[in-house]
């Protein structure tokens, strides 16, 4: 397997959150730095860019997250081309410990062309296919998903395919300018930036915690799927709907869709592996079974990314 180094950075405090580790939003950022340093290493960089008024956009994402890091953690990532062609790359991505030397985090990305103007899509040329060969890579087995399967996406939910179904509202807001990138199309990682914000309030409402008032427990992401289906812009208002998928005695998922109010079109679905996580000790720790019992009662059936 070869990979070449595309980003290289350290995480900042302002990048962590109520678990004291860096939150998920910015390993998404991080890797979509990757991204764009890639198209570079493939010939599509600020000339082209500016030529075709198009760029690399993710279309998908599957991210597992192997180690937490913490503010002041050095990191790298390191990553290569799966497979091409004039429709899309697939990428695959590892966050990397710079002292340790162990993955923190492997992503495995979809992306596409995709125009400024509109987010249209544009063809990948036989020249940067060609390229891509060059970076050629396979999936390693700690790459892959495990809590998750990576079958193809449902059809796009409606928002009242959600109100039917009894999802909750964990978040609803517009989309801030300093949310977006290139066109005023929301950012990737606020995509994730959404779901995170969303989740204080997806505990309250199913268990009736309020995590600014508990130091000792709390919770972790191990894996994420996440499938871009619309290019929201800035004033778009927003609204996420949130349901559990599935619980055991160590792990529960969560789905969670992402609609645009005023036409209830989806642009958003994601799915999403947690642990409870001790605080002090650092360690994963089993669901208690009240607890356990508690979110059984909130279990969709039907949900999938």
């Amino acid at each position: 397997m070869s990979l070449t180094e595309l980003y290289r950075s350290s995480v900042q405090t302002w990048e962590t959150d109520g678990m004291g580790h860096m939150n998920v939003q910015f390993y998404s950022e991080k890797a979509t730095s990757a991204l764009s340093a890639l198209a570079i290493h493939l010939g599509h960089g600020r000339d082209e860019i500016a030529r075709t008024n198009a760029r690399l956009v993710a279309e998908d994402h599957h991210i597992r997250f192997l180690r937490e890091q913490r503010p002041g953690a050095p990191i790298f990532i390191r990553g290569g081309v799966v497979d091409a062609d004039a429709h899309r790359l697939t990428c695959y991505f590892e966050m990397v410990n710079t002292v340790s030397g162990e993955v923190a985090a492997t992503f495995l990305a979809h992306a596409s062309l995709r125009s400024d103007e509109d987010r249209h899509q544009v063809p990948i040329s036989d020249a940067m296919i060609a390229r891509a060969q060059n970076f050629q890579t396979d999936v390693p087995k700690h790459g892959r998903p495990r809590g998750l399967e990576l079958t193809p996406p449902r059809a796009a939910p409606l928002l009242a395919d959600a109100d039917e179904m009894g999802l909750i509202t964990t978040f609803q807001g517009d989309v801030l300018r300093d949310w977006c990138v290139a066109g005023d199309f929301l950012a990737t990682r606020r995509f994730m930036g959404i779901v995170s914000d969303s989740i204080p309030n997806l505990l309250a409402l199913t268990r009736g915690d309020d995590r600014s008032k508990d130091s000792t427990t709390g919770g972790a992401a191990l894996e994420y799927r996440f499938v871009y289906r619309d290019a929201p812009k800035v004033g778009d208002v927003l609204t996420l709907r949130s349901g559990l998928k599935e619980v055991t005695d160590k792990t529960y998922t969560w789905a969670h869709w992402l609609f645009d109010v005023e036409t209830g079109a989806c642009v958003a679905t994601a799915e999403a592996v947690a642990i409870a996580l001790d605080l002090v000790a650092r360690k994963a720790i089993p669901i208690p079974p009240d607890m356990k019992a508690g979110l059984e009662t909130f279990i969709v059936p039907g949900l999938s990314v």
